[in-house]
């Protein structure tokens, strides 16, 4: 089958590309090739299922787990677009690690602006108003104030005992370790943990 992506491919119809489901396939350093495009994005080459070159300009890292396995089961996807709605998976990388430390960097400085979630150092103010919590915080990556709604379903202690707060615009932060905040953070975030 000839891929839409491939240069000598021809177009697919309207019917057909209804029918059009890609095949995802595992990526390994022997099958796949990752490289920053001119436009600063991420291309990938990869040898498909029926053995033939693919080339994609650009392409999007997601991951499946990114709370518990950041490193594993990373999707690498065509972009979403407006015709095509959700690109479709490319493959799938099991481990980040088996690739070369210079192909780690390029797909992790990726994810991490995919998955931006700042790590709170200190609360200078918490304030809660009509079921809305309304947060002042400093950061790792500097100051933030956030509005959380529904504390008890978007505040989440996870079983390493990191906390991450979710506000009303789909924003992550995290708390590495509540304990080691200093007093006046801690006792303002206490009754959520």
């Amino acid at each position: 089958m000839i891929m839409p992506n491939d240069k000598t491919s021809v177009q697919l119809n309207e019917e057909e590309d209804i029918f059009y489901k890609r095949e995802s396939i595992p990526l390994t350093p022997e099958n796949a090739v990752f490289t920053r495009s001119a436009g600063g994005l991420i291309s990938l080459e990869i040898i498909n299922a029926n053995g033939e070159k693919e080339f994609f300009e650009r392409v999007a890292a997601v991951r499946s787990f990114p709370i518990t396995d950041p490193d594993y089961y990373i999707s690498i996807r065509e972009p979403d677009s407006k015709n095509k709605e959700k690109g479709s998976e490319i493959g799938l990388i099991e481990n980040i690690n088996i690739f070369d430390g210079k192909t780690v960097e390029l797909l992790t400085s990726e994810l991490d602006k995919r998955y931006f979630t700042p790590k709170i150092t200190k609360i200078t103010s918490l304030k809660e108003k009509l079921g809305h919590i309304y947060w002042d915080v400093n950061t790792d990556a500097g100051k933030f104030s956030f509005v959380v709604r529904n504390a008890g379903s978007n505040i989440r202690t996870l079983e390493d005992n990191r906390v991450l707060i979710f506000d009303i615009d789909g924003n992550c932060f995290e708390i590495p370790e509540p304990d080691k905040l200093d007093k006046s953070s801690y006792k303002k975030i206490e009754i959520y943990l």
